[in-house]
C-alpha cells in the first residue's frame, strides 16, 4: 500500500478536477484571447474560474490573477509593489523563515537598493503584530508574512498584522504568502486588510503550473511579464484555460465540504501527534493542537538523519519529506528550525509529514509504525 504523506509538497489532483482538465485539452481547446467560437468556449472557463475563487475570498472576480503558481505569484507580489511604490519608500518588511520565493525576491531587492527588515520569530515559529509595528518606519511600504509556514505549520497572526497595517499604517502594502493556508482557512481579504495574496494550485488537488493572486483595488502594481495583454495588460501570456478551470474546480471543491474536511485533517494530525510523542528520541517541533495549521507535523529523531529515515520510509511506500533546510550567516536563509532554536543535530534529524483531505487513519498507523520500527535499526547504524 503507498501511503502518501508529503502534501504540503503537492497533492494528488482531484478525479473530478482531472476530468475537467482533460476535457478543456481535448476538446475545448481554444484560446481564450480568440475572437471566434472556440476563443469564447475558453473564456467562459477562465472566467467561471474566476468566479468560484472569488466566492471562496469573498471578493470580486475581477481581484483574481492567474499566474504560473505560487512563485510567480510571490514574486509579482513583492517585486510589483517595490518598482510600483519606489518613489514613497525603499523598505521592507518580511519574516526569517519565509518560503525561498520570497527569501529570494526579498534578496534580489536588496541587491537593488532596498532594505529589507527580517524579523525573527520565536519558539514556536511565529512573529507577533506588535514587532512588525516596531519595525514599521516612514519609508517602509510593504510588508510580506506567510500565513502558514510550509516547514512546522506555524500559523502566523495575519488578521491581527493587518488590522495593525490598517490602524497605525494605512499605507503600507500588506501581503501574505497563503500557499498553506489557503483551502485550510477561511481566508477573506478585505476583512483582513490584506492587499496582496498568494494561492497555488497543486497544495489543494488542483493541477501544477497554476496559481492566482488576489490584487486588492487600491494596490498599482507593475507586472513581471510583458506581452500581448492578457488579464488587463498587468500578467501577460497565453491563459492556461485547462490549469485556471481546474484551479476553479479544485477551490470550490475544498471550500464546499470546508468544516468536514478541516476536522478529518486535525482528527488526522492529533493521530499522528500521540503516536510520535510516545517515540524515544522524538521531538514534535512547534505548536500541535488547533492553534497550528492542521495538515502539518514536523517531528525532529535524535541520531538519524532525516535523508536516511526518509529513504527507509520511502523502501516500505511511505512519502515524506526532509525537515531541514540550510542556513547560513545570511539573515534570509534562516531556516524555521533554526529560528525556534532546534541544534545541528536535531535539524539534520527532522521530517516533515503532511496530510490532505484523503489520509486515513490506517495509513497514519502504518507509518507510525514504520518509523517505531526503522528508527533503532537506523541508530546503531548511524552510531557505526
Amino acid at each position: 500500500m503507498e501511503i502518501y504523506l508529503d502534501n504540503s509538497a503537492t497533492t494528488r489532483v482531484d478525479p473530478e478536477v482531472l476530468d475537467l482538465v482533460k476535457t478543456i485539452m481535448d476538446e475545448d481547446y481554444g484560446n481564450a484571447a480568440s475572437l471566434h467560437r472556440k476563443g469564447v468556449e475558453a473564456e467562459k472557463y477562465t472566467r467561471r474560474a474566476k468566479e468560484q475563487i472569488a466566492s471562496t475570498l469573498k471578493c470580486e472576480a475581477k481581484n483574481i490573477f492567474f499566474t504560473s503558481g505560487g512563485t510567480e505569484s510571490n514574486n509579482w507580489a513583492i517585486r510589483g509593489t517595490a518598482e510600483s511604490y519606489a518613489r514613497r519608500g525603499r523598505h521592507l518588511i518580511t519574516t526569517s523563515v519565509e518560503h525561498p520565493s520570497v527569501k529570494n525576491t526579498m534578496r534580489y531587492l536588496e541587491e537593488q537598493g532596498y532594505e529589507v527588515t527580517w524579523l525573527p520569530t520565536d519558539s514556536d515559529g511565529r512573529v507577533s503584530a506588535e514587532e512588525v509595528k516596531a519595525a514599521l518606519r516612514p519609508d517602509t511600504i510593504l510588508v510580506s508574512v506567510m500565513q502558514v509556514n510550509n516547514e512546522i505549520g506555524a500559523v502566523e497572526p495575519v488578521e491581527e498584522i493587518g488590522e495593525m497595517l490598517h490602524r497605525e499604517a494605512p499605507e503600507v502594502i500588506f501581503h501574505v504568502d497563503a500557499i498553506q493556508s489557503y483551502g485550510k482557512y477561511r481566508i477573506h481579504p478585505k476583512r483582513a486588510h490584506i492587499d496582496l495574496l498568494s494561492v497555488s494550485g497543486h497544495k489543494l488537488h488542483g493541477p501544477k503550473g497554476v496559481g492566482f493572486l488576489y490584487v486588492s483595488d487600491r494596490v498599482r502594481l507593475k507586472p513581471l511579464i510583458f506581452g500581448g495583454g492578457q488579464q488587463k495588460g498587468l500578467r501577460s501570456g497565453t491563459e492556461n484555460v485547462p490549469g485556471e478551470a481546474g484551479l476553479g474546480l479544485a477551490a470550490e471543491k475544498i471550500y464546499r465540504d470546508f468544516d468536514a474536511n478541516v476536522e478529518h485533517l486535525y482528527e488526522m494530525k492529533e493521530r499522528l501527534v500521540t503516536g510520535l510523542e510516545k517515540l524515544e528520541g522524538a521531538r514534535v517541533n512547534g505548536k500541535t493542537g488547533r492553534d497550528s495549521a492542521p495538515q502539518i507535523v514536523s517531528c525532529s529523531f535524535t541520531g538519524v538523519r532525516s535523508e536516511v529515515l526518509l529513504h527507509a520510509l520511502e523502501d516500505r511506500g511511505i512519502y515524506v519529506s526532509s525537515g531541514s533546510a540550510c542556513a547560513s550567516s545570511h539573515p534570509s536563509e534562516i531556516s524555521t528550525l533554526l529560528s525556534i532554536g532546534l541544534s545541528k543535530e536535531e535539524q539534520e534529524g527532522t521530517i516533515r509529514f503532511s496530510l490532505s483531505i484523503h489520509t486515513q487513519a490506517e495509513e497514519i498507523d502504518e507509518a507510525l509504525a514504520a518509523v517505531a520500527e526503522l528508527l533503532p535499526v537506523l541508530r546503531r547504524y548511524t552510531r557505526r
